[in-house]
């Protein structure tokens, strides 16, 4: 561990609350995905009464979110990003779990997403969680290369 290291705070979780935050949030997304969504996109939906996220924090500085959308009793995870450095340290887990209390005090009783196919470390983390497959979208994600990917639809009971 690096002495810098000591000195930073650990990551933590908190709601984001509104919409000031969907530049940041933009350039975190397009650190992740082959199609990142833009400022305005992000903007939008945080404006939605049925957005729902939460933010990984650390000193200050948004290191990860989980976007959902809310109906009823279900929701819907929109997308989920873990800044690079940080990738591969549990922090997904620990903000899918906060995440995941929230729908629930929220009156949450089932959560669905959509995942890539090969993204190994998501679906390991999703698995863990509780998450099922229950279908399949062929060619769905447009991958950087032009190709495409299926992603797989799983869903949990709260």
């Amino acid at each position: 561990m690096a002495w810098w290291d000591a000195l930073t705070p650990p990551p933590h979780t908190a709601p984001l609350l509104d919409a000031s935050q969907a530049p940041t949030l933009a350039r975190l997304h397009a650190t992740a995905f082959a199609r990142p969504w833009d400022a305005h996109e992000f903007e939008r939906i945080l404006c939605e009464r049925s957005a729902f996220a939460h933010g990984l924090w650390r000193a200050g500085i948004l290191q990860g979110f989980v976007l959902s959308r809310r109906a009823a009793d279900e929701a819907e995870i929109l997308t989920v990003v873990i800044a690079p450095g940080l990738r591969g340290g549990g922090h997904a887990r620990g903000l899918l779990q906060r995440h995941l209390d929230g729908l629930v005090q929220a009156g949450t009783t089932r959560v669905h997403l959509e995942v890539d196919e090969g993204n190994t470390p998501a679906l390991k983390v999703y698995r863990r969680l509780g998450f099922q497959q229950v279908g399949e979208r062929t060619g769905y994600y447009a991958k950087a290369d032009g190709s495409r990917a299926t992603a797989l639809t799983m869903s949990v009971v709260l």
